[in-house]
């Protein structure tokens, strides 16, 4: 009898804690093909390079249809427990931040610039971006549309999965109830793979990039082969991402005197707070070493979205 009752003690305790499992927090946006198909793009100068990339201010200001959309899945998730950031919300949060494609500079005028999309994945700092992508086609006096979600880590740009389906024939129903109906058939098994995934997370750690810089002719007069005792300042800083990273794990895919590029990083998700640890939260930690004594070396933090960050060594 005791068993019996200890056993339903333990069963009702992992039924409550699965139930108050932490979930991802999504974004949802109008993917690249959709953007383009319906005009919805800007031209960026990234650097020089030309980069055409989504205007979602354009799009929520002028199709109603993708305000809709966007509302009918937001519905459907927050149905199921998933917590969202408003793509309109954080467009205009950074309209009111100035927030757009600034470049930065060193002092001495070194340029790292940030593009607008990165800007905007720093900001609302969503876990999984879900991608839509729909068509509406008419048969006669029916309609159809078709869709496809793609979930997408927001730090990474990996893809997670995807859910793809067509609604039934209809004579009048608009557009979200249409994209309801096709969506509803697939949305449980989508968001099973969204959850794994952050599931990974938690146990394996997120996944992230950093690259370390040395200014040219800098004042602190410093590269990676510097020495401090009896190791160059590219071994310290390989042993800090040993020890600050969940389980070690990180790949190092080249190096030099000036130039240090890590990948496959994974950081915890949570820090010693239980607060929420973005990549330059993380990165700011390894800044604050090599601030102090016995290094003394200034360095500038940059922010390339979510998922990367460069420390600038030498100079601020």
């Amino acid at each position: 009898m005791k068993r019996s009752i200890f056993l339903a003690i333990c069963m009702v305790a992992c039924m409550s804690a699965f139930s108050q499992a932490k979930k991802p927090t999504l974004m949802v946006v109008p993917s690249d093909v959709w953007c383009n198909q319906n005009g919805y793009v800007q031209v960026f100068n990234n650097q020089g390079l030309e980069q055409v990339i989504p205007d979602y201010q354009q799009a929520l200001q002028n199709d109603m249809d993708l305000k809709l959309a966007i509302a009918k899945i937001n519905d459907l998730m927050a149905e199921r427990g998933f917590p969202l950031k408003d793509l309109e919300a954080q467009v205009k949060m950074i309209q009111q931040q100035n927030a757009e494609a600034n470049l930065i500079t060193s002092k001495n005028g070194n340029e790292l610039a940030e593009s607008p999309i990165d800007r905007l994945l720093r900001v609302a700092k969503a876990d999984i971006i879900i991608e839509l992508t729909w068509n509406v086609t008419e048969q006669g006096p029916k309609r159809t549309l078709t869709y496809i979600m793609e979930g997408k880590d927001a730090y990474t740009g990996k893809s997670i999965g995807g859910a793809n389906g067509t609604s039934q024939p209809s004579f009048s129903a608009e557009v979200p109830v249409l994209l309801e109906e096709a969506v509803v058939a697939n949305i449980d098994n989508f968001n099973n793979r969204l959850q794994a995934h952050f599931d990974d997370l938690f146990a394996a750690g997120r996944e992230v990039t950093l690259d370390i810089r040395v200014f040219d002719n800098n004042e602190a007069g410093i590269d990676l082969e510097s020495e401090f005792g009896d190791e160059e300042l590219g071994e310290i800083i390989d042993n800090w991402l040993f020890e600050n990273t969940v389980e070690g794990r990180y790949s190092k895919l080249a190096s030099s005197e000036n130039y240090a590029s890590y990948e496959q990083v994974r950081i915890p998700l949570l820090n010693a707070r239980g607060q929420a640890l973005d990549t330059e939260a993380w990165a700011r930690q390894l800044r604050k070493v090599l601030t102090k004594e016995p290094y003394n070396i200034p360095v500038k933090v940059l922010n390339r979205g979510l998922g990367k960050c460069i420390l600038v060594l030498g100079e601020k």
